[in-house]
């Protein structure tokens, strides 16, 4: 990709960066290995990220918070899973503690005012606490077994249910034995 100028070069660069961006967000790290795959200079690569930046476009924050938003409400998934998933997208980790950090916020969906705490009746907000990583995980515990299992097999599947998901273990087993207990 050496043929041009350094602006024709970096307007190539951008609009390489523009197509990969067009369908999803995406993180610097991934906008990074996209555009040296495809012939880009890391020097030239590190200048179309900081424009992209600058623009907006690109914004590890933001991905992470939409990302944590994103896997809990849909995916339910539990904390350890989503930290793995953004780690493995090159967001730093700082940014990752701050993203799981956040309580969740029904806004980064796009949902309804009933969703995003507030009233139906009103612009008043609804009282309610935010979701816990507990209560997510007796959620989806409810939801796949509506009734407690009763049998080792039972509740091998239900521990295994939730660690696959990504709930530390200490906190599967205490949402499985308030299940059992009907709380």
């Amino acid at each position: 990709m050496a043929v041009g100028t350094e602006d024709e070069r970096l307007q190539k660069a951008l609009d390489l960066a523009y197509a990969y961006l067009n369908p999803r967000d995406r993180t610097v790290s991934e906008v990074r290995r996209h555009l040296e795959r495809r012939g880009v200079s890391e020097e030239l690569a590190e200048t179309a990220i900081q424009t992209l930046d600058r623009q907006g476009l690109i914004d590890d924050a933001r991905y992470a918070r939409l990302f944590v938003a994103d896997k809990r409400a849909l995916e339910q998934w539990g904390a350890e899973r989503i930290r793995r998933g953004l780690l493995t997208r090159g967001i730093e980790r700082h940014l990752v503690e701050a993203a799981l950090a956040e309580p969740p916020g029904p806004e980064a969906h796009g949902l309804g005012p009933e969703a995003r705490g507030l009233s139906a009746l009103g612009p008043g907000p609804v009282d309610e606490e935010p979701e816990s990583e507990f209560d997510r995980a007796l959620g989806l515990l409810r939801q796949r077994f509506p009734e407690p299992p009763q049998d080792n097999r039972g509740r091998n599947r239900a521990l295994g249910m939730l660690i696959r998901k990504g709930y530390e273990s200490e906190l599967a087993y205490d949402a499985l034995a308030a299940h059992a207990r009907g709380d």
